[in-house]
């Protein structure tokens, strides 16, 4: 590297290593952020629809656009309810400084889909029995506590049944509410045909089923999430797509798209830094800090005439995103309250939109 003004020797990230693919369409959390206050559902998920545009006011002070009208790359993600069926209590190992799952709750109803993707009981027990007897043995050990819950796609654009499960994290401050919290969150049998029916300035928007956790349950609009998922793949690729190598002049014998040396005769093997050809995208990625800035009930109000190319019309709730998100249309994308959020998140309120792009995409 001797002709250059700096050091290149590797293109492609060493943060993201080794570039296999991923073990599972549906990424997970590793790691939750800290919440005090009342119980909260820390996660969600939905499905990337595609991208459009908004125009909407400025309202960063730090951003040489304040208060004016700026047009805003967005992501249109549909998150229909998804549904509990049952959760998990953890205790801490300091030892290994690690959580172990010392119980678990099932509900006493489950929706007939989720028996594609996992084996439900067949004669689940009382809920509010099994919950009391599991406090009273480990209310001293019980460090955290999880959701299980499953989506709901048959309600979203396109034709899947089967759901994607999710382990989610409840937070709060203190550990007997958010456990009370979650067990009233489980769907009873006596309340199985039951539904819930909520108002917002006197209209009926939306009929909720027991056990059913909305959008608006877990994040506030204005404010920011991470997001993952699993990128798009591209299989398998040379050196120069997936690193990002400059391309050898024309004179070079021994070909142009590869790396000029893969390294010295000591140590004599081929070290891992390196760039080689190999798997490019289907990668579990996460993006920080992604603002919502829109969550609606109609899908009409941002469907373009033909849906969405690669997905269709959105049916249910959807949300917008500010950016971009990983993976291509129709692909899970799991949502978290931030885990490093902003130092000037508090001033972010709900956007003032003046205007959605509904022009289809070619």
């Amino acid at each position: 590297m001797g002709h250059r003004k700096r050091s290149a020797p590797h293109r492609g990230s060493l943060g993201y290593w080794p570039r296999k693919r991923a073990k599972r369409i549906t990424a997970r959390w590793r790691s939750w952020p800290n919440h005090e206050g009342p119980p909260a559902v820390l996660g969600f998920a939905g499905y990337k629809v595609g991208m459009t545009h908004i125009a909407m006011i400025e309202d960063n002070p730090g951003s040489l656009n304040y208060k004016q009208e700026v047009f805003v790359p967005v992501t249109v993600l549909e998150v229909p309810p998804i549904k509990a069926f049952a959760v998990r209590i953890y205790s801490y190992d300091e030892t290994y400084e690690t959580h172990h799952c010392i119980g678990q709750i099932w509900a006493e109803s489950f929706a007939p889909q989720l028996s594609r993707r996992i084996k439900v009981p067949k004669e689940p027990k009382p809920v509010e029995e099994i919950a009391s007897k599991l406090f009273e043995e480990f209310s001293e050990e019980i460090r955290e506590v999880r959701l299980l819950a499953h989506t709901q796609p048959y309600l979203a654009g396109f034709p899947q049944k089967t759901p994607h499960v999710l382990e989610i994290k409840v937070g709060g401050s203190n550990i007997k509410e958010v456990y009370d919290h979650v067990i009233n969150l489980l769907p009873k049998s006596e309340d199985a045909e039951k539904t819930e029916t909520e108002e917002e300035e006197g209209e009926q928007i939306l009929q909720r089923k027991p056990g059913e956790i909305s959008f608006t349950d877990a994040f506030e609009i204005g404010k920011f999430v991470d997001v993952t998922a699993v990128s798009k793949g591209k299989g398998f690729q040379g050196v120069i797509k997936r690193h990002g190598v400059k391309v050898l002049t024309r004179k070079k014998r021994k070909g142009r798209r590869v790396v000029g040396s893969i390294g010295p005769w000591h140590p004599a093997r081929v070290m891992w830094t390196v760039p080689r050809a190999g798997q490019l995208g289907f990668h579990a990625r996460t993006e920080y800090n992604k603002r919502i800035l829109k969550y609606g009930r109609d899908g009409n109000e941002i469907n373009p005439p033909s849906g969405f190319k690669h997905y269709g019309l959105v049916r249910s709730e959807y949300v917008l995103l500010k950016g971009s998100v990983p993976g291509p249309a129709k692909r899970l994308i799991r949502l978290r309250l931030p885990i490093r959020p902003p130092s000037n998140i508090n001033i972010f309120k709900e956007p003032d939109i003046r205007y959605v792009s509904t022009t289809p995409k070619n």
